[in-house]
């Protein structure tokens, strides 16, 4: 049984259709990338299964349960964690106070404040500082430190590389990859294409809320990859 499974998954935003029958999936212990340009539904589609969106149709599956009209905190709850695209940290709070609120959902598992500051050692020299006195690359290990506090089985992290310098990227994926150790799964919205690839075993490309193109990164070429993110030529599912 996969993880998560998005099926026939249709987002509105008043009268605006985001998403157009959008399918994917997760399997436990996988990561899987999203990419495409702006505007191409990539937010909305994380934004709909964190149960941030208010009008969807189609299914949400999580562990075999529909979750697509729980509200956002029991999707929380219930083991999925979302990076938002901006970090969305409370600038009134320190660093340790923005990781503590990861916490709320209580529920057990690898992560607490040590594991946390251990996977980011920054983080524990600056944990009396406010955000907005980090650099964008700390700020972006913050956000990702409050979601791990949950101890989710799902990460969604939603353009969390987004015009950091290089060594903060590669900071982010590293990170990333020392998650994926401890079991959990992630679905990674990334503009970035080939770092996507390298690190995702699978990829969904999105234009205009569908899905373009899919399949095992390693097996995606490159002219496949610039077709369906531009939208040339017909898609592929």
């Amino acid at each position: 049984m996969k993880l998560l499974e998005v099926e026939q998954l249709h987002a509105f935003y008043g009268d605006l259709r985001a998403l157009h029958g959008l399918s994917m999936s997760l399997e436990a212990g996988e990561c899987v990338a999203i990419v495409g340009a702006n505007g191409a539904g990539k937010s909305t589609l994380l934004r709909a299964i964190a149960g941030l969106v208010a009008r969807i149709d189609g299914r949400v599956i999580y562990e075999g349960n529909d979750i697509g009209r729980r509200k956002a905190e029991q999707i929380a709850r219930s083991g999925i964690a979302l990076v938002p695209e901006g970090r969305a940290l409370f600038p009134s709070l320190d660093v340790e106070e923005n990781l503590k609120i990861g916490a709320f959902s209580g529920r057990p598992g690898h992560w607490n404040l040590k594991t946390v500051f251990e996977l980011f050692p920054l983080l524990e020299e600056r944990r009396s500082q406010r955000p907005n006195t980090l650099s964008g690359g700390q700020q972006g290990l913050v956000a990702i430190g409050r979601a791990l506090m949950s101890n989710p089985k799902v990460l969604l992290c939603d353009e969390i590389s987004l015009g950091l310098a290089p060594i903060a990227v590669e900071a982010i994926y590293r990170s990333f990859e020392a998650i994926s150790r401890q079991g959990t799964s992630i679905v990674l919205v990334e503009q970035d294409v080939r770092r996507a690839r390298s690190f995702a075993r699978r990829l969904y490309c999105l234009l205009e809320g569908r899905v373009t193109l899919h399949g095992d990164s390693a097996d995606l070429t490159d002219e496949q990859l610039t077709r369906a993110y531009f939208g040339l030529g017909e898609t592929t599912h």
